[in-house]
């Protein structure tokens, strides 16, 4: 299953980028991450891992991750190594008029499951997509001076 938003955030690239890339940051706006822990030596960067766990319905589910991509201030993806089979992207574009378009795209499936494995991945995306949704609005909010979270 793959999701896939975006939205318009009135600050530079850079400064996004930084935010969205920094481990510390993403327990505060990633709205249903629960954990989001550096995994090994390296904090941020090609090759950093964290254990990720995300709330969905009455489970925490997650695991091990590892940035693939990173090529700042745009893009930058991660893929499982262990856990849930997930793969993700932030991808930030300068607007013509000013600030960052932002889309985060997330890609998960539940390996062998056949039809129950199928249903298990429609109900998550239910809970994804407004998690996803409200992780956007969230980091909208704060690079632009307001800490009123979703």
């Amino acid at each position: 299953m793959r999701i896939e938003q975006s939205i318009e955030v009135d600050a530079p690239r850079p400064v996004v980028w930084d935010y969205v890339t920094d481990p510390a940051n993403n327990l505060e706006f990633m709205h249903g991450a629960t954990r989001w822990e550096v995994a090994g030596g390296i904090d941020r960067g090609l090759g950093a891992r964290y254990r990720v766990l995300l709330h969905i319905g009455s489970a925490d589910v997650g695991g091990l991750i590892e940035v693939v991509e990173w090529s700042p201030p745009g893009d930058m993806a991660w893929s499982s190594v262990t856990g849930i089979d997930q793969r993700g992207r932030w991808r930030l574009r300068d607007l013509p008029q000013g600030g960052t378009r932002v889309t985060f795209r997330f890609a998960y499936g539940v390996a062998g499951g056949g039809l129950w494995g199928l249903i298990s991945e429609r109900v998550a995306a239910r809970w994804l997509r407004s998690d996803f949704r409200r992780t956007l609005e969230n980091l909208k909010r704060a690079l632009e001076g307001d800490r009123t979270l979703a």
